[in-house]
């Protein structure tokens, strides 16, 4: 693994929320109330993950979000300056209230419902607005927790200034070729494949997008194909007690390996890492790993 003493800058465009965890003794199913054993509360959103990952992986990180004008969102933005984060385009409206992940934990299974609420009113405006700090960047970082339309007018911005653009395909979304043709790599859930592609046959879809398609399950492994085989690495830690933010975390250290110019096989390496870092704690902000803690 090559890691130079430069800081790469990276332009993260995303969610932030508050993940409120209930630890339960099952998982409830329809119509059924279980009792939680206890509850705790941290930093989430799967932007605010990935830009407090690269941070922490020594990256110079600008984040564009949005969050409520409300306590919460000062909380949030009070934690990712603390993370080494710019801020300077997160915004703040009156309009929503902060976002907020109901997660329902029984012996690291989970169940998850967003209320994206303020990540709703991320706008096309606010990307234009960052142009001069998208241009200095090396790479741009998307999810699919914040309106499409930005999403997509993300790439394109990106793309037409010349910079490279991770999409971590998550939560599951039904993407155009247009997107998936400009990104430089897609990291989607196994599970997910149908919704995203419009089939799930997933050795035909890994050939289609090589060294691309980055596709992970809840064990940490990772499949892709590289142009002549089927490449699989799979980090599961025993320990594993923390499945929430993997995903980010993988997708964190991808990016950060990515630019500092190591092959599709270290930076999926690297990815599978950081990741099984993140679920030996708690927390998919928490846990994450500083880069002096990994070489």
């Amino acid at each position: 693994m090559n890691f130079s003493s430069e800081h790469p800058k990276i332009v993260v465009v995303g969610s932030c929320s508050l993940d409120l965890v209930l630890y339960t003794d099952k998982i409830p199913l329809c119509n059924e109330t279980v009792m939680a054993n206890h509850s705790e509360n941290f930093f989430g959103g799967k932007g605010a993950n990935q830009a407090v990952g690269t941070a922490r992986l020594g990256a110079s990180v600008y984040f564009i979000g949005c969050v409520g004008f409300d306590p919460l969102g000062q909380q949030i933005m009070r934690n990712l300056v603390t993370e080494n984060v710019n801020v300077g385009f997160v915004y703040e409206t009156d309009q929503e209230s902060t976002g907020i992940a109901y997660v329902t934990s029984c012996n690291g299974d989970f169940s998850i419902v967003v209320d994206p609420a303020a990540n709703k009113m991320l706008t096309t405006k606010q990307i234009n607005d960052a142009e001069k700090y998208i241009h200095s960047s090396e790479l741009v970082l998307l999810q699919l927790e914040i309106p499409m339309e930005v999403v997509e007018y993300a790439v394109k911005k990106a793309k037409k200034l010349g910079k490279m653009v991770g999409l971590y395909a998550s939560p599951g979304k039904k993407l155009n070729e247009e997107i998936l043709d400009q990104v430089d790599f897609i990291i989607a859930k196994s599970n997910e494949l149908s919704i995203i592609f419009g089939e799930d046959k997933r050795e035909e879809i890994l050939k289609k997008y090589f060294n691309k398609l980055f596709v992970r399950d809840e064990t940490n492994s990772t499949i892709y194909f590289d142009g002549t085989e089927m490449k699989y690495f799979r980090n599961e830690n025993e320990s594993m007690v923390y499945k929430m933010g993997m995903g980010d975390a993988f997708t964190s250290g991808f990016a950060v390996a990515l630019c500092h110019q190591n092959t599709i096989e270290d930076c999926v390496k690297f990815g599978n890492i950081v990741s099984s870092k993140v679920s030996t704690g708690k927390g998919a902000q928490s846990a994450l790993p500083y880069l002096k803690d990994l070489i």
